[in-house]
């Protein structure tokens, strides 16, 4: 819904360039971006998932796409593959990395929680969970696999993202899990 003057424009394809057009096309993420400009007051939504707006400030920011709504224009975006194959197995090997300086509108179940990294203390979060963090983190991949996961008796995740740093991490009370583009 919107009220005031606002035009959109859906983006060409080849709009942000052959580069990224193939990373989109190889990765599954995101669809076509459409433009809104104007003046009025636009209200956006995911399938009653919830909204929270991020302000960047010459900063990056990464956030897996199915939990990307919206960004400004000044804010500067492209696909980012991930460094280890065990991405793939937790649910993705591609996010979309955001910098600059503007407004993102990012969504989640529930009520997403932001957790502090430090080089002293890491965090380890469930793949599936983990919605955005901090440009300059990189996750590593982890596995913990024992012959009772095997057999489906043991607690917690198999495969698990660890962060160092500084910097923060956002997670939601809630695993998405996509298959075949739609969340489960």
């Amino acid at each position: 819904a919107y009220d005031g003057m606002i035009k959109f424009t859906r983006e060409g394809m080849l709009e942000h360039g052959i580069g990224k057009l193939l990373k989109k096309t190889l990765s599954g993420e995101g669809v076509r971006l459409t433009k809104a400009e104007g003046n009025g007051h636009l209200y956006l939504a995911d399938n009653g998932k919830k909204v929270t707006i991020l302000d960047l400030r010459n900063e990056s920011i990464f956030v897996n796409g199915n939990d990307l709504l919206a960004f400004q224009d000044s804010v500067k975006w492209d696909i980012k593959m991930m460094r280890k194959i065990t991405g793939m197995m937790a649910g993705g090997l591609f996010n979309i990395n955001l910098e600059g300086t503007g407004l993102i509108a990012i969504t989640t179940h529930y009520d997403p929680l932001t957790l502090k990294v430090t080089p002293e203390e890491p965090v380890i979060t469930d793949p599936n969970a983990t919605v955005a963090w901090s440009g300059h983190l990189i996750p590593e991949f982890r596995t913990d696999v024992s012959l009772k996961s095997f057999f489906g008796r043991g607690s917690g995740e198999s495969i698990q993202m660890e962060f160092k740093g500084d910097g923060f991490v956002v997670v939601q009370p809630f695993e998405e899990v996509y298959l075949q583009g739609k969340a489960q």
